[in-house]
């Protein structure tokens, strides 16, 4: 852990954001309070996610607490690359530039195999694909910003991931777990990638990856759906070993907003097997330093999503 980094943050200990804007992806759970907490530091936030009442019902509350609260929704369906370009031209006409995205929306554990409009497996198309072709949209808007992040949400679950180029959308072997770990592992690479070219290319942008430890949204019940296996463990021991999903975002939103979060950086929880806790240095897999994987995956999202980052 660096010796700089405080051992008991909390999102109390987020500087002041004004005159900084965050795009968000995901309405509920983690993406909510990292929204909330983003625009009681005063940012300017844009909140995208694809069901439009469920985002302007998120916002209604923000601004109950905050009413001076400076935050919209932008519709955005991170499983339909479509939906992805038409959101990328409109922030782009919108403003000149960007601060922070931060690639938080997931899916998890579909008990069935389902696709996207563009034929992807769903977790690999929203979780991975989706949120690397929004960066690629936003690229040129964080290249204008100041001291602009980009944060990529990952999960526990990527230690045992394996990307798997032979079968990348599980179109023989589908095993929802499987899955969800290669497409989070998936958004680690690509965050420790992104760092990397962000370096060679000269960007300026400061790449992070983040995960929320286990904690108490709605991802699971979203997803395997409440009466999964997973769903079970989560209603039965969720108040136990769950954290708060206040506490998951804290990460995420230390990676976004502290002044010493470094670049290529890995952010988690502390405790119990980094399944909750203050935020710390985040162990990371060896799977995932793998570089010449790394920029394979890389080129061949590039191809899949039609989109270059330049």
């Amino acid at each position: 852990m660096s010796e700089r980094m405080k051992p008991n943050w909390t999102a109390a200990d987020i500087p002041s954001q004004k005159g900084r804007s965050v795009v968000i992806t995901g309405t509920g759970g983690i993406g909510y309070e990292i929204a909330l907490e983003m625009t009681r530091a005063g940012a300017e936030v844009i909140m995208a996610g694809r069901n439009r009442d469920k985002g302007e019902e998120a916002i209604r509350n923000i601004k109950k607490m905050i009413p001076s609260g400076n935050i919209h929704f932008e519709k955005l369906d991170l499983a339909d690359l479509s939906s992805i370009k038409d959101f990328g031209q409109r922030i782009r006409a919108q403003r000149k530039s960007l601060d922070i995205l931060v690639n938080n929306a997931a899916v998890m554990n579909p008990p069935k195999r389902i696709v996207t409009k563009d034929g992807f497996e769903l977790q690999m198309g929203t979780n991975y694909l989706g949120h690397f072709a929004l960066t690629a949209h936003m690229l040129p808007l964080l290249k204008q910003g100041n001291k602009p992040r980009v944060i990529t949400m990952s999960s526990v679950a990527h230690l045992s991931g394996v990307i798997n180029f032979d079968d990348l959308q599980s179109e023989h072997n589908y095993k929802p777990m499987v899955t969800y770990s290669q497409s989070k592992l998936a958004c680690l690479m690509f965050a420790l990638e992104l760092q990397r070219r962000s370096d060679e290319e000269g960007w300026g942008i400061s790449s992070m990856g983040a995960h929320p430890g286990i904690s108490r949204t709605e991802l699971i019940p979203n997803g395997a759906g409440k009466n999964s296996p997973a769903g079970i463990v989560r209603r039965l021991f969720g108040p136990f070993l769950f954290q708060p999903a206040a506490h998951g975002a804290w990460p995420a939103l230390y990676a976004a907003t502290a002044e010493e979060a470094k670049g290529g950086t890995y952010y988690g929880p502390s405790k119990m097997n980094e399944m909750r806790g203050y935020p710390k240095i985040a162990k990371i897999a060896p799977q995932a330093k793998d570089i010449q994987v790394a920029s394979k995956l890389w080129e061949e999202s590039e191809k899949l999503t039609n989109v270059k980052f330049i």
